[in-house]
């Protein structure tokens, strides 16, 4: 049988956390709660259900990258024998049966080390937000260049490279898988159900702060690897140049010569581009109105991804770390 260990991180998660713990507990497992600063008791909730919890040092910035390796280190402390270890956000519950699913994977492939199933959300109906994280989540299946904060890794291959880049406020899973491919491993992405994951998105604002933190990801892994022959986020970091800044541009230059005809062609490619963004995400099997906001809400993330470059750039200038993005309000615990 082999040796299996978890690494749970949180923050304010509250009720969230009780049930993402209670998913992972079993017999042979080692749990590991790392908690990035919770005023909600989130610490004396792990420790009453007999996991192992690390508190970060709050002197430190937080980042999800930070709090995994912290994890992962306390983890191979307590059972240096582990030969594989689930990541799960604190918000999540892993899926009855994944585990075991996961780990069949990875002895049967040895090249494999990184593998992850479907994320999803778990109320979907509660909100647009969280049906367009679903959607976003829907990767397709077999092997992939990157895995989203859900997922079993081998330990080995995790010791390789170093462990996550802890100066990442967002990002960090596909910057790590990155590193492991370069080694020569392999991310495979299977068709199992992983886990079920509340968003609990219901604003507007929440929704742009997430996208603010994305821009701000695809700008700093873009700057990172800029002068690597694989590189990172290129192609999304010149997206958000062109569609929130160079065709506005353009369109308000080309106001009194075309007598305003630059703003109807404007909305002319923004429709182009919804449109296929909207039979791609049918083709993924989603309603039609799903589809209908997952393409407006992707041409619309432009802007505050902007927001998240200006501010990498802003900060590159400083020489300060940013701290992590949080779009959640803190819920109560049970």
């Amino acid at each position: 049988m082999q040796c299996i260990g978890v690494v749970a991180i949180g923050r304010n998660e509250g009720e969230r956390l009780g049930a993402c713990l209670l998913s992972v507990i079993g017999e042979g497992r080692t749990i590991v709660y790392v908690d990035s600063g919770s005023t909600d008791g989130s610490v004396e909730l792990a420790r009453s259900l007999g996991v192992h919890v690390v508190e970060l040092d709050l002197s430190i910035p937080f980042t999800a990258a930070r709090a995994r390796n912290a994890g992962f280190e306390y983890l191979l402390r307590v059972k240096p024998e582990v030969e594989f270890v689930q990541f799960v956000d604190g918000d999540c519950r892993v899926v009855e049966g994944w585990l075991e699913c996961a780990v069949r994977e990875l002895v049967a492939q040895p090249e494999v080390v990184v593998v992850c199933g479907r994320r999803r959300e778990e109320f979907p109906t509660n909100s647009i937000y969280n049906r367009l994280c679903d959607i976003e989540w829907n990767t397709p299946v077999g092997e992939a260049k990157a895995c989203g904060g859900d997922s079993m890794m081998r330990v080995t291959a995790l010791k390789k490279v170093g462990g996550f880049n802890p100066t990442l406020i967002a990002g960090e899973e596909p910057e790590l898988c990155l590193r492991l491919r370069r080694v020569g491993g392999k991310i495979l992405r299977i068709n199992a159900e992983m886990t079920l994951h509340d968003a609990q998105i219901t604003r507007f604002g929440q929704w742009w702060k997430r996208s603010i933190r994305s821009g701000y990801a695809f700008t700093e892994g873009a700057w990172l690897y800029s002068r690597n022959s694989e590189q990172l986020w290129i192609r999304e970091s010149r997206r958000i140049w062109f569609w929130a800044v160079l065709l506005p541009l353009l369109v308000i230059v080309g106001l009194l010569p075309t007598r305003g005809l630059s703003i109807l062609l404007l909305f002319m490619a923004y429709a182009f581009v919804a449109y296929r963004v909207y039979r791609s995400t049918r083709k993924r099997g989603f309603k039609s109105t799903d589809a209908i906001f997952y393409a407006l809400f992707c041409a619309i993330e432009k802007y505050p991804q902007l927001l998240g470059k200006i501010q990498f750039y802003i900060f590159r200038l400083l020489k300060r770390q940013r701290t992590i993005v949080e779009y959640k309000s803190a819920p109560s615990a049970s």
